[in-house]
């Protein structure tokens, strides 16, 4: 089996090319700068060098000279997001079999890497959305917790998109703004995003290798192309990869367009890490069938995410909904199904004539109930 030693002061970018690597049958080592990486190969030998130009402590070029003055030819692809000749120059120079430009797509990175160790690359490259795994590991697991559900990621390198997005957002639709791919990749290791924002021209990224790293993080998000309106028609961004594509200037109408297709504007139901928390009904009797179609729709959605984040265990808060006594049952018995298929466990908040609806009926009535969200979670 390779082995290939990746170094990289970015976590996110040393997971992604293991996750890659791995994926493919190669065993990967990794080291965050240059200095580490010279202790590490004393300790091992790798078939493969994966080699970042810019770090902290010592550079790409610095240690990759250390290397070839101590006679280790050991085949190197420098990674890096900068495209200046003199470091391709140079780096090529100390013996380099290859560069990649950050960030990169993965049937790039692929097909670089199987030419560097002389294999016959497969007929198929590298998918770039991989499959969502039936079971989380153990790591995921306890990792979940941290994990922060929010609406919308928006990657844009000026500050004043993102700032008109949002005053054109409703409050209840949260959203994180980056501005550099960095950014973007760190934010979408550490939460979960419904909805991705990309501009499709960002200095000295390519955004679609981009968009496919944030995909391979982002399994279940929706991924929208953000074009300049005066620039004229962007392409077949969805030929690309892109799910959707947006404008700006912004146009107000044009926002509300976009929330209806990828969100319930008014909705019925809000992420809060594990819990889902109903949210009142407003409206005439007549739309309250709506009100509860469009809850367990989107509670089944909101357990199919966390069951993607490895919670195995939520809260669902029952407070603020509407005592129509053979609807609330239905609505607990198809959240409660949909549950047990995902491995979720469900506990349940809300008022005693709520409780005592449930307990009522024979296939709600052992579902755990409790009168607070704080009394939920310290459940033994």
């Amino acid at each position: 089996m390779p082995r290939i030693l990746t170094i990289d002061d970015s976590s996110t970018i040393r997971s992604i090319i293991t996750k890659q690597m791995s994926d493919l049958g190669f065993e990967v080592d990794h080291a965050e700068d240059g200095q580490q990486g010279l202790a590490k190969l004393e300790e091992i030998t790798v078939d493969l060098i994966l080699l970042d130009v810019t770090m902290p402590v010592m550079d790409g070029p610095t240690m990759l000279a250390a290397l070839r003055e101590r006679g280790n030819r050991t085949p190197v692809i420098m990674l890096t997001s900068e495209s200046k000749r003199s470091i391709v120059a140079g780096a090529i120079k100390l013996g380099i079999e290859d560069y990649i430009l950050k960030p990169f797509k993965p049937d790039e990175l692929y097909g670089k890497v199987m030419k560097a160790l002389k294999l016959e690359a497969s007929a198929g490259p590298v998918a770039a959305t991989p499959a969502v795994a039936a079971s989380c590991p153990a790591s995921a697991m306890a990792a979940a917790s941290s994990r922060q559900f929010i609406d919308i990621l928006v990657v844009d390198d000026m500050e004043n998109v993102h700032k008109k997005l949002r005053s054109l957002l409703p409050a209840q639709v949260s959203m994180n703004s980056g501005v550099s791919a960095r950014d973007a990749l760190e934010l979408c290791q550490e939460r979960v995003y419904r909805v991705v924002v990309v501009d499709l021209v960002i200095p000295d990224v390519n955004s679609v290798a981009l968009m496919n790293q944030m995909r391979a993080l982002q399994p279940r998000a929706v991924m929208v192309a953000l074009a300049l309106r005066s620039a004229g028609d962007p392409g077949d961004v969805r030929g690309q990869g892109f799910n959707d594509v947006v404008y700006k200037p912004f146009e107000a109408a044009a926002v509300d367009d976009f929330l209806s297709k990828h969100f319930e504007i008014d909705d019925v139901l809000s992420i809060d890490g594990n819990v889902l928390a109903c949210a009142a009904f407003s409206g005439k009797e007549d739309k309250l069938d709506r009100y509860f179609t469009r809850l367990r729709t989107v509670c089944h959605e909101s357990l199919e995410k966390l069951a993607s984040a490895c919670y195995d265990d939520t809260i669902i808060d029952l407070s603020a909904v509407p005592l129509r006594n053979d609807r609330i049952v239905r609505l607990l018995m198809d959240s409660e199904k949909e549950a047990r298929k995902l491995g979720i466990s469900l506990r349940l908040v809300g008022t005693p004539e709520i409780k005592r609806v449930l307990g009522a009926v024979l296939e709600t009535a052992a579902l755990p109930f409790f009168a607070s969200r704080a009394d939920a979670r310290n459940r033994n």
